[in-house]
């Protein structure tokens, strides 16, 4: 099954978890099922059904990056619309307990067709300049560290 099937006709629910170490954000390259595009998003994924949102980031997080991590609060609310893709992404504040940054993988693919590509650590001017969703990411984030807040895209 394609990826563009797998995540399409329906309301997907996704967690994202957002890292800072030394000012720099932790960002994921993927080749998004949306566009074909790549991107760089927050390590995160789809909620399972009966799945606690807290449960899914933290198994989520630890998949892609190998980070053991503790789920804070909630820092943002997206909602993404396009053709048949309807996306809602809830991103968290998280800490890491232990582990070392390293690329992980997405199990729902095999190994041939992973959607992660590139682990890293950016600061925000980096960010700025970098194909990033949510647009969030780029600006928003870093002067409202601490609040809540919602954006659509359609």
């Amino acid at each position: 099954m394609s990826a563009h099937t797998l995540y399409s006709g329906y309301i997907r629910v996704r967690v994202g978890g957002l890292y800072l170490e030394d000012d720099k954000l932790l960002l994921i390259k993927l080749k998004s099922p949306i566009t074909n595009q790549f991107i760089w998003v927050p390590p995160g994924g789809g909620v399972d059904f009966k799945e606690p949102l807290e449960k899914a980031l933290i198994r989520e997080f630890l998949e892609e990056t190998t980070l053991n991590i503790e789920v804070r609060k909630l820092n943002h609310i997206n909602e993404f619309i396009e053709n048949e893709f309807h996306v809602i992404e809830l991103f968290f504040d998280v800490m890491k307990l232990s582990g070392t940054i390293i690329l992980g993988t997405d199990p729902e693919h095999s190994e041939n067709d992973q959607l992660i590509h590139e682990i890293g650590l950016f600061t925000r001017s980096e960010i700025e300049s970098m194909n990033v969703k949510p647009d969030y990411l780029r600006n928003k984030f870093w002067e409202l560290t601490g609040n809540t807040s919602f954006s659509s895209h359609r």
